[in-house]
């Protein structure tokens, strides 16, 4: 199959699950099984692309022209490639999840939720197959519109409130400070097509450069960097299959993603680390990475507890691509699908947590361990990859960024990233001391058993990637590699 119609047929499979689930709205198995279907095929899609291609990077496949120099066009690269079999691989696990969520949950409009979780993979596999920043800007935005009614999903003066909150910072920084940084890259450069090495070197004078980079690194509100995170915690309110497709499979790694993208394809590593036009971004990276794991502490609410832990990880690769040395925007780029992996562990093993006791608050799970062992010892191995201990994926990236900072001569951005893991420790093991450790005999959960199979078999699949992940590490960075621009 031609690599062009593989890449339409990425972005197609999940509209067409989109429209499938609401024509048949009222056939919740048959539902059910196309967009499953539709969920591996996808997946396929992408894994064909990659033996096809592997860590190359295509020519540009032009679908129109819009402007002089911008079309809306497609390639493949290491980056974009690492992205999209994140988010499509993860579809499927999700897509279980989602099921056994809604229907162990009880919850209501299982068609418009199914559609929209399908157009935001779409919308995920367009901006991970973008070869310029128009077309990536454009399937941002649609990205942030067909999340939002997800947000929104149940309907609650909350939930509407939460939802308003997304997109009001979404939409409101993309526009405001994205789409302006957007137009002056392309009055300055005359393209918008990434390429290794950036396309403003000589085009813009040091002093505008890091003017130009925070409208980008603002501008890009999924990043979640402070100031412009609040939306995260307020989305929050949604179904837990949501906060696994913002935290893990989508959103946000669109944001960091895009954060990439722009410091490797627009800016240049080099360049940045010749000007120093990213100092200050490392600055404010390092102090989100921090402060949001403080608030994180503070939180009795699990979800909210993992949301500030998710803008906390988060900078960890608006870190990486701030220090412009090549281990550290490789670390940043391998943090995406670790930090993927072990937060949908997280959030599925909430959810799970919810389906069957309806609890929320941390406070409340004094001994619930005992009674469901698969759903908190997930947990547990998610909570470490996060931390950082080996033998679990996220050791890697973290070792990735620190080697990274030493290489930029920014060795005190190791002692963040350390402190950072002393404060992941803090907010995550309490939730598995209390779940296995802490008796509690006026409440002992008479009754209360594991959640329904399909909500805790996929956290224990995703518990089981993190420990895959860390024994395939090597390849993931030797994948990433050509995007350092050093030889292989």
């Amino acid at each position: 199959m031609e690599l062009s119609t593989l890449i339409f047929a990425s972005m197609v499979l999940p509209t067409l699950a989109m429209f499938a689930n609401l024509i048949f709205a009222k056939q919740a198995n048959l539902r059910d099984t196309i967009t499953f279907v539709a969920a591996l095929l996808t997946f396929a899609c992408v894994v064909a692309i990659a033996a096809k291609v592997g860590n190359t990077t295509t020519p540009q496949i032009v679908l129109f022209e819009v402007f002089a120099n911008v079309p809306i066009a497609f390639n493949v690269e290491p980056l974009g490639l690492l992205f999209a079999l994140v988010a499509s691989g993860l579809w499927i696990v999700t897509h279980i999840y989602a099921i056994g969520y809604m229907r162990g949950n009880n919850e209501s409009h299982h068609a418009r939720f199914f559609g929209c979780f399908a157009g935001a993979i779409a919308a995920a596999l367009g901006i991970a197959w973008s070869s310029n920043m128009f077309t990536l800007f454009l399937y941002y935005e649609i990205l942030t519109i067909s999340t939002y009614p997800l947000v929104a999903h149940k309907g609650t003066p909350e939930a509407i409130r939460g939802a308003r909150t997304y997109l009001g910072i979404l939409l409101g920084t993309s526009i405001a400070l994205q789409l302006t940084a957007v137009i002056w890259t392309y009055t300055l450069a005359g393209t918008l097509d990434f390429q290794l090495g950036g396309i403003l070197r000589d085009n813009i004078s040091p002093t505008l450069l890091p003017i130009l980079l925070a409208l980008y690194a603002f501008g890009i509100g999924k990043a979640a960097l402070m100031p412009f995170h609040r939306w995260l915690p307020a989305a929050m309110v949604a179904p837990t299959p949501v906060s696994a497709l913002l935290h893990a499979v989508a959103v946000v790694k669109a944001g960091v993603f895009t954060m990439l993208k722009v410091g490797v394809y627009i800016f240049g590593i080099d360049f940045l680390a010749e000007t120093g036009a990213s100092d200050w971004l490392m600055w404010l990276a390092a102090y989100t990475i921090i402060a949001s794991s403080v608030i994180a502490m503070q939180q009795d609410n699990l979800k909210k507890r993992l949301a500030y832990s998710t803008v906390s990880q988060l900078s960890y690769i608006t870190l990486g691509m701030a220090l412009a040395s090549q281990m550290a925007v490789v670390g940043g780029g391998v943090h995406i699908a670790m930090h993927a992996m072990g937060k949908i562990t997280l959030f599925m093993c909430a959810g799970a947590i919810y389906v069957a006791t309806h609890k929320t608050e941390i406070s409340q799970m004094t001994g619930l361990g005992r009674t469901m062992p698969i759903t908190f010892a997930a947990f547990g191995i998610g909570a470490l990859s996060i931390i950082g201990l080996p033998p679990l994926g996220g050791s890697w990236s973290k070792w990735l960024l620190m080697v990274g900072s030493a290489d930029a001569g920014h060795q005190i951005m190791i002692a963040v990233l350390m402190i950072s893991s002393l404060l992941n420790v803090a907010y995550l093991l309490p939730v598995i001391g209390r779940g296995f450790y802490r008796d509690d005999t006026a409440n002992p959960y008479t009754g209360i058993k594991e959640a329904p199979l399909f909500c805790w078999l996929p956290p224990a699949a995703t518990a089981i990637g993190c420990l895959i992940l860390f024994f395939t590490a090597g390849s993931i960075v030797d994948f990433l590699m050509p995007i350092t621009g050093l030889p292989q």
